[in-house]
């Protein structure tokens, strides 16, 4: 039936747990779904903080044993947002149950693996999306529509950068500082949303990588006696023995992407003073944007069709519903903007939407698309190591 509700099954209850969790519980505030989503199953580790989150957040159930709980015929839905080393197996084990699966990003922490997981999505029964979820940030998804529409025109460059500074020498070593765990460290986890959103405004593709430089500054890091938080460390006590970080801090390179625009791109997780720095430049021949994810509601624009002495950088607010804005309808009236939390509930809308059978707001990546972000990913790594241009046609 058309309302019957989307039985849920959450893998994962830390940070991503809560942003996920949190989508869920607010979505159906916010927009009209043709199918409810149902909190079934909330599924982790630690039985006694696990039950504590489910309690917090409105999950029906809880589990320590997601193989059972995937398999389980009420679950529609697989939602994996654990650390990138356990994606595979959870993805492919929950494809071959016959679910839909949604992932966090970036898809896996190795190119082959990613790639089982493509594979796997390609002859599978269900859906597949991934969280990139910048894209769901209404001035980034009105910055898609502007391009498709053709009013930057050609594009000749692109300019990305993801800074934070959370990681210095006192960080422990979390789970993002473990390369077997997570695959890389500022490249996957930061420079991955650049370069997805660089693919997904542009309708660009990478055709070469070079002068990529990664560049590990910590190399030890005190091992916690707790895991705590899974970014910062935040709630972890660090304890006396140090361990090895197997990750890059940073990472910086260049690339060369269809139809001859070139783009730069810099990440790091070292950038003393910002917090949480996403930001994306892009210029063509009518027209350039500016996006800025600590002005979220907003996009600067440039119109160079203009004639000269009318032409400036000029501020889009990105919040009214009335004239057409992504996803600004389902909340404020305008001027009054969303934060953070609400790409991740814009994101469960358009997965709604996609498993009603309806069109999402802007497109959703999947396996096959995120895939492609993974091949940038691995060129990158490539062309740090052997200090050359990398062609992605030879990543595959």
């Amino acid at each position: 039936m058309p309302d019957t509700p989307i039985h849920v099954c959450l893998i994962g209850q830390k940070f991503m747990g809560r942003t996920h969790s949190n989508a869920y519980s607010q979505v159906g505030r916010f927009f009209d779904l043709a199918r409810p989503f149902d909190m079934h199953t909330i599924c982790g580790r630690d039985r006694d903080d696990l039950e504590a989150f489910r309690q917090r957040w409105g999950w029906h159930n809880a589990s320590v044993d997601w193989k059972e709980t995937v398999a389980n015929p009420d679950i529609e839905l697989v939602d994996i947002g654990t650390p990138n080393h356990v994606h595979r197996d959870m993805a492919i084990a929950s494809l071959e149950a016959g679910k839909h699966v949604a992932c966090e990003k970036p898809l896996a922490n190795t190119l082959d693996a990613a790639r089982e997981m493509r594979n796997a999505a390609a002859s599978a029964k269900g859906t597949t999306s991934v969280w990139y979820n910048y894209r769901r940030c209404p001035s980034m998804a009105f910055a898609h529509q502007l391009v498709a529409s053709g009013k930057l025109g050609r594009i000749y460059h692109v300019r990305g950068f993801y800074l934070q500074d959370w990681a210095g020498p006192d960080a422990p070593l979390v789970w993002r500082f473990q390369g077997d765990v997570a695959g890389s460290g500022s490249l996957g986890d930061l420079c991955a949303h650049s370069i997805d959103s660089a693919r997904f405004i542009t309708g660009l593709e990478f055709e070469t990588v070079g002068g990529a430089v990664l560049k590990t500054f910590i190399e030890e890091r005190p091992i916690p006696d707790d895991a705590g938080g899974e970014i910062s460390g935040k709630g972890a006590s660090g304890g006396s023995k140090m361990g090895k970080s197997t990750v890059d801090d940073a990472v910086i390179f260049t690339a060369g992407l269809t139809g001859g625009a070139i783009a730069t791109f810099e990440a790091t997780r070292l950038s003393t003073g910002n917090k949480n720095g996403n930001r994306l430049e892009i210029h063509g021949e009518k027209g350039a944007i500016r996006w800025n994810f600590a002005r979220m509601g907003e996009l600067e624009w440039y119109d160079a069709t203009l004639p000269d002495g009318e032409q400036g950088w000029s501020t889009i607010r990105v919040s009214d519903g009335s004239v057409g804005h992504p996803y600004a309808a389902a909340y404020w009236p305008v001027g009054h903007h969303i934060g953070y939390e609400h790409s991740f509930v814009n994101q469960a809308a358009d997965i709604n939407a996609v498993l009603s059978g309806n069109a999402p707001v802007v497109p959703l990546p999947d396996f096959a698309d995120a895939y492609e972000t993974q091949r940038v990913l691995a060129a990158v790594t490539k062309s740090a190591e052997t200090k050359s241009v990398v062609s992605l046609s030879d990543v595959t």
